[in-house]
């Protein structure tokens, strides 16, 4: 009976060491996998990190060539607005030129012609400065309208032109390098109401036939 008794507790005290083997295993295990997600965090950090110092690097480029080009336009274009201005100059010699030669008691006169002389000089002398300058007068007349070079500001009719050619140049545009400075403020041609009409019938007719 007696040795029956010590069997059992024999018995017992292995399986209480089992079961603390098995207990201990378990905690270690746990611990083993806890350590994983936080080799895995430090390693995403990481990634982070460099994520971020890459698009540091990349905004701080991005800022370089932006202050590079904001640097070269001032420096080409930092006269846009003078030359604006300027132009003021060309157009009161023109607005004087009109003055001058529809005053009837000018007209003919030899001091009038001296004067229209004196004022085309001056012009070409503007024109040649603003040239030198990169500031160049646009071409309108007889051109087709282009909405990027010239303002319509009336319609004409004629029907020797093709419709929306440039007949008339009220002031003219200028660029200045590869901008518009101001553009070029124009009448158009288009074909008088009677023609536009007979135009539209022939092309009926066409349609129809």
């Amino acid at each position: 009976m007696e040795k029956d008794q010590n069997q059992t507790e024999i018995k017992s005290s292995s399986d209480e060491k089992e079961e603390n083997l098995d207990t201990q295993t378990s905690i270690n295990s746990e611990k083993e996998i806890q350590k994983e997600p936080e080799e895995k965090s430090s390693e995403e950090k990481i990634l982070e990190l460099e994520d971020k110092l890459a698009r540091t690097f990349a905004e701080m480029e991005n800022q370089r060539r932006r202050f590079e080009k904001e640097k070269e336009d001032a420096y080409e274009y930092g006269g846009f607005a003078f030359a604006k201005e300027a132009l003021n100059l060309i157009d009161n010699l023109e607005r004087s030129k009109q003055i001058l030669s529809n005053d009837e008691s000018l007209k003919n006169s030899e001091a009038l012609k001296k004067t229209l002389e004196h004022f085309d000089i001056i012009n070409k002398d503007l024109i040649s400065v603003f040239s030198k300058n990169n500031i160049k007068p646009i071409e309108s007349l007889n051109k087709k309208l282009d909405p990027n070079l010239h303002q319509a500001m009336m319609e004409i009719e004629d029907n020797q032109k093709e419709p929306g050619t440039i007949i008339q140049e009220i002031q003219k545009g200028f660029t200045i390098k590869d901008r518009l400075l101001r553009p070029a403020l124009v009448g158009v041609s288009k074909k008088s109401e009677n023609m536009a009409q007979k135009d539209k019938e022939n092309k009926d007719n066409l349609e129809n036939k």
